[in-house]
């Protein structure tokens, strides 16, 4: 009788630890996502997100997605906090190919921003785009 009070005991033990274990795993945030364009048009129309455009100044005039912030690739380390000030925002990045864009989303989440989606390149956007070449 008393191995079966000690196996009852262990069993329970086990029992126990292993819950533990199971434990909802902290958010890992040390990462960015990437998504196509139509991903990041879903997210565009049914979220509250912010869109970045990480080209120049130049390229941002010849054409980019409607209502996007620019904020070039080269300056990002500077200027996201004045111009990006939320860091629990969803943000949105492109670029031209997609090379900026993931080199930008990395800053952004070494400098603590929580959701970013790099959608790669406005080469491959199908969607509207507004400026000098659509005029």
């Amino acid at each position: 009788m008393k191995w079966k009070q000690a196996a009852a005991i262990v069993f329970v033990g086990i029992l126990l630890l292993s819950g533990c274990s199971f434990q909802q795993q902290p958010k890992d945030n040390t990462a960015y996502h990437k998504i196509d364009a139509k991903e990041a048009k879903q997210m565009m129309e049914n979220q509250d997100v912010i869109i970045v455009d990480v080209r120049r100044e130049d390229e941002y005039a010849k054409g980019h997605i409607p209502h996007a912030v620019l904020v070039p690739n080269e300056t990002i380390k500077e200027e996201a906090q004045e111009k990006l000030p939320d860091k629990n925002a969803t943000y949105l990045v492109y670029c031209r190919s997609g090379n900026r864009s993931a080199q930008a989303s990395r800053t952004l989440i070494e400098a603590g921003y929580q959701n970013i989606y790099d959608f790669g390149g406005i080469q491959d956007w199908p969607y509207e785009i507004e400026g000098e070449q659509n005029e």
